[in-house]
């Protein structure tokens, strides 16, 4: 295997890749012009990771460079900002709901109840579309439901609403409110951090006062 198929274009491409794709489906998954695309996609052909059919591709999931590879990618980009980065390469519609909801709209700045060693990541995902987000999972050895370490907490739903925040998909800020208001307890920095955001003029008061 040539050394410069390990770059971030490949590491993409066979992230997002399903068993059969198309180049142009591939190319709008990461973001990436499609004649680039399709000049890694002819390097994978060479070695013989993808077969060519028609006006796309077949994954040879027994091809022992695409095993190698796969496994890099399991044992050293298995973290929290992979579970979070890899969401935007799989083409399906998902959220970001709860607590991460909350830490999408404060921009980082607040976040409760994780840790490394039990780390929840809470979202959506169309039950039209859970079964592909499932074969991602297996995939890329990603956990769901999980007792301890980094793993999603999924809601499966006919529909949701949803925007975009920093690039990543999120329920609305008023439902993000509510649900901070329903647990106003671990949630009242959160509230007052986004009356200052947003200007929502929430009644939300929750720094101490200063008697120096």
């Amino acid at each position: 295997m040539k050394i410069e198929l390990l770059n971030p274009y490949v590491i993409k491409i066979l992230i997002s890749l399903r068993k059969e794709d198309s180049i142009s489906s591939i190319s709008k998954r990461i973001n990436l012009s499609y004649g680039w695309t399709n000049k890694w996609i002819n390097e994978l052909v060479k070695e013989g990771i993808l077969k060519k059919k028609w006006r796309g591709v077949v994954l040879q999931e027994k091809n022992k460079n695409y095993k190698r590879i796969l496994k890099f990618i399991k044992e050293n980009l298995n973290d929290i900002n992979f579970y979070y980065s890899i969401l935007k390469l799989l083409g399906i519609e998902y959220c970001f709901t709860k607590t991460d909801a909350v830490y999408v709209w404060t921009e980082g700045r607040y976040n409760i109840g994780r840790y490394k060693e039990y780390y929840p990541i809470f979202i959506k995902i169309k039950k039209a579309e859970y079964s592909i987000f499932l074969a991602y999972c297996k995939k890329l050895g990603l956990k769901i439901s999980s007792n301890k370490g980094v793993f999603y907490n999924v809601e499966v739903l006919d529909s949701f609403e949803f925007v975009k925040k920093n690039g990543f998909l999120v329920e609305p800020l008023d439902d993000t409110i509510n649900f901070m208001e329903d647990k106003i307890y671990n949630f009242e920095p959160a509230l007052e951090i986004i009356n200052e955001m947003y200007n929502k003029k929430l009644k939300v008061k929750y720094k101490e006062v200063n008697y120096m």
